[in-house]
């Protein structure tokens, strides 16, 4: 009974993880097409907000529920599947703390000045460039590590 608690808090946190990184990659994209500095800064808000909520919230119920799995099933951490999972788990939470969260930052107080004087620097455009390719990155590989989850190879 206890797993398969922690086996929906385990899937809840993928579900809003995953949703979010993918609902907020679009957001910023579409935001950024149109060009307009009030919809980006607006979105640019919206995207550090819902990543404080979301992903760090599905982050924080993925390790719950897949720990509290692993204890109470008595679960070897070391099984190839398992480590894997961990391992790209960690490889893009280091993304996010190294390269994405560090952008969002910066982008951030770009957008806050440029909403008021209504004109993006290119500067904003290449930090934009960054946060899509590191995105893209950060996006496949929890991606990637749902076929070790559900495979188990």
């Amino acid at each position: 009974m206890l797993y398969n608690v922690f086996k929906i808090i385990h899937l809840l946190g993928v579900i809003v993880f995953l949703g979010n990184i993918v609902v907020t990659g679009v957001w910023k994209v579409l935001a950024d097409r149109t060009k307009d500095p009030r919809v980006i800064a607006f979105a640019r808000r919206l995207v550090t907000l819902t990543d404080c909520i979301f992903t760090a919230g599905g982050a924080a119920f993925i390790l719950i529920g897949a720990y509290g799995m692993a204890f109470t099933a008595e679960l070897d951490l070391r099984q190839t599947w398992v480590a894997w999972g961990q391992g790209l788990f960690v490889l893009s939470g280091i993304i996010s703390v190294l390269v994405l969260i560090p952008t969002q930052i910066v982008q951030a107080r770009l957008a806050r000045a440029f909403a008021a004087d209504h004109t993006v620097p290119e500067s904003y455009w290449r930090y934009s460039r960054r946060w899509y390719i590191w995105g893209t990155v950060a996006t496949v590989v929890p991606i990637a590590n749902l076929y070790f989850m559900i495979f188990k190879p």
